[in-house]
């Protein structure tokens, strides 16, 4: 069967799914997960850690629909001691990253910076040590930002956009207000709100615990073309852009206004970089040498 066809079933169903999840039974509410330290791996790193051709064994499923949590862990460390038993989350990505809270950065002497997932371009080197070998990754080690996985449905219900940036009360014996928390929308997501354990220790939070949105912060509203000089007035964008480097994320495709990006056949997308195409309506091509 057709690669295409394969994706285009997986995806129809994907969306079947969360079309009959996403309708979440506590209205307006967002369930938390909080987030322990863990790690993503590309496949050349899992066998450098592993083994040649190893692959990961799931170990019990996480709330995105086709990511699991896998029996194997990594040991991480940094020039002042290590963390042992660092899960590892499958499947297997285009690139390594670990996420850890800033207690546990401090703990391994880094200072990785506070990102998005998946933007690791210039964060901290770390070190990966597996039963069969290590692995000193240049940069990947961040501190995850909070942010919410939710589908367009979902989206729409809450009145928010893929990359908004809102605030989430968090209510309990210690309430708490979270700003800057980003909304990730893909029909790919289930609806979850994701912190790291040092932001669940500061308010008391557990995992299933509700949060709520008290406040969507947007831009101040653009000046009218009409209104703007000459010096600023959008010119028109080309409709068609070539990028010649080795990797493209969503940073990347957000930062590209053409409609379709043609990339070399070597350059590498990452899977965020392909939903952020599709939610965008932006077409790849892939250039053959």
């Amino acid at each position: 069967m057709q690669e295409d066809l394969v994706q285009k079933i997986v995806e129809e169903v994907l969306q079947q799914v969360l079309k009959n999840q996403s309708s979440s039974p506590h209205d307006g509410k967002i369930p938390v997960g909080v987030s322990a330290r863990h790690v993503h791996l590309a496949q050349a790193e899992v066998e450098q850690l592993f083994g040649e051709n190893y692959e990961l064994t799931p170990k019990f499923e996480l709330s995105q629909p086709g990511q699991f949590a896998a029996e194997e862990t990594v040991v991480i460390a940094g020039p002042k001691g290590s963390i042992e038993r660092v899960r590892i989350l499958g499947p297997a990505r285009s690139l390594s990253q670990v996420e850890v809270s800033w207690t546990d950065a401090m703990k391994i002497g880094l200072k990785p910076p506070l990102r998005v997932s998946g933007d690791i371009q210039g964060s901290s080197p770390v070190t990966l040590i597996g039963p069969k070998g290590s692995v000193v990754l240049n940069e990947g080690l961040i501190v995850a930002q909070a942010h919410i996985h939710m589908s367009p449905a979902d989206s729409a219900r809450f009145n928010v956009v893929d990359g908004q940036s809102v605030q989430i009360k968090v209510g309990g014996i210690r309430p708490i207000i979270l700003s800057n928390v980003i909304v990730r929308v893909s029909e790919r997501y289930r609806l979850e709100m994701h912190i790291d354990t040092d932001e669940a220790n500061a308010g008391f939070i557990q995992q299933g615990t509700f949060a709520e949105m008290v406040h969507h912060q947007v831009s101040e509203p653009a000046i009218p073309e009409k209104e703007q000089s000459p010096a600023i007035q959008k010119v028109a964008q080309p409709s068609v852009y070539h990028y010649d480097k080795k990797l493209l994320s969503q940073i990347e495709v957000l930062d590209i206004d053409a409609q379709e990006i043609v990339v070399p056949k070597k350059t590498i997308v990452t899977a965020l970089a392909y939903d952020k195409l599709r939610e965008l309506n932006k077409t790849l091509t892939i250039r053959s040498e």
